[in-house]
């Protein structure tokens, strides 16, 4: 099929575009620039000039194609959860686009929004409406969407890595250089998820080709990795202590980040690989964090 891409040029778009090539597929990938439209047709793909807030131009792109995968996003977290409310925009203009046929549309989430209990992994089948993080909103779009009947799906994303990227693990190792310390919260027992690119471009894929209207699908290889463990794989890698900060003084030393270093962001992905047949083989985040290429670290 003809897929309508946004984020091509992303980390993650980036990697999907060959992946849904080798499978036989056409990419129109979306891009701001003539540096991305040169990327996008050396990868492969063809290019579709809009950006994230020209709807018209999205409308149009996805109206062209038989499928679409939705990756962009601002991640300005410093503006985040304006950022989640355009989401929101988009998700509703990607859905009008494709109303009233079968064609799939796929967007991204995280997998928070399937928490069920703190402290526990996070579910596909769950949906937490009262869930802090503001980008419940794509999910709750993506209901609406279903409940009218286009045929839409999510990706939750976990902490998606390879050596250069590692979702918000790289703004830890940011911040470790700035500071000279690879910081966790408290003793450091609250576990995040991850899942390699390569794994998680596949899930894409796979969504994409065996549509299922509001199914939920998580990127998620390795569930329970505990910050004190990153924070200390980054300290290695960067030659730098690995320090505990208390509870009261995690606002001064993170950040906006302190609000995801102190939660607890485990998943399961067994119904995923039940339901689509994916299995996790990449490199586990760890070992990637190691293995971090120099210009990442």
């Amino acid at each position: 099929m003809r897929v309508f891409l946004t984020g091509a040029t992303g980390f993650i778009g980036s990697h999907i575009i060959p992946e849904l090539l080798g499978a036989g597929h056409q990419v129109l990938g979306m891009t701001r620039s003539e540096r991305g439209a040169a990327a996008l047709e050396a990868a492969g793909a063809e290019p579709h000039y809009g950006d994230i807030d020209d709807l018209d131009s999205l409308h149009r792109g996805a109206a062209a194609c038989d499928g679409i995968i939705h990756t962009a996003f601002d991640h300005d977290f410093s503006n985040y959860a304006a950022n989640c409310a355009r989401d929101r925009l988009v998700i509703e203009t990607l859905g009008s686009a494709v109303e009233g046929s079968s064609r799939p549309l796929v967007i991204t989430s995280v997998t928070g929004a399937g928490t069920v209990t703190a402290g526990e992994p996070a579910l596909e089948d769950h949906l937490d409406v009262n869930h802090p993080n503001p980008r419940i909103v794509s999910e709750l779009t993506v209901q609406a969407l279903s409940e009218r009947g286009v045929n839409v799906s999510s990706v939750r994303l976990s902490q998606i890595h390879d050596t250069v990227r590692q979702g918000l693990v790289t703004e830890m190792i940011a911040l470790a250089r700035r500071t000279g310390v690879s910081a966790y919260i408290g003793e450091g027992l609250n576990t995040w998820s991850a899942a390699h690119v390569s794994d998680t471009v596949r899930l894409y894929r796979l969504a994409l080709e065996t549509p299922s209207s509001g199914a939920r699908y998580h990127a998620m290889a390795e569930s329970r990795i505990t910050l004190r463990d990153i924070a200390a794989s980054v300290g290695k890698r960067l030659d730098l202590p690995t320090v505990s900060i208390p509870q009261g003084e995690a606002q001064a030393h993170f950040g906006w980040l302190s609000a995801f270093v102190a939660r607890d962001m485990s998943a399961s992905s067994v119904l995923t690989q039940q339901r689509l047949g994916w299995t996790p083989v990449g490199p586990g985040l760890l070992e990637d964090i190691e293995a971090l290429e120099s210009e990442a670290a």
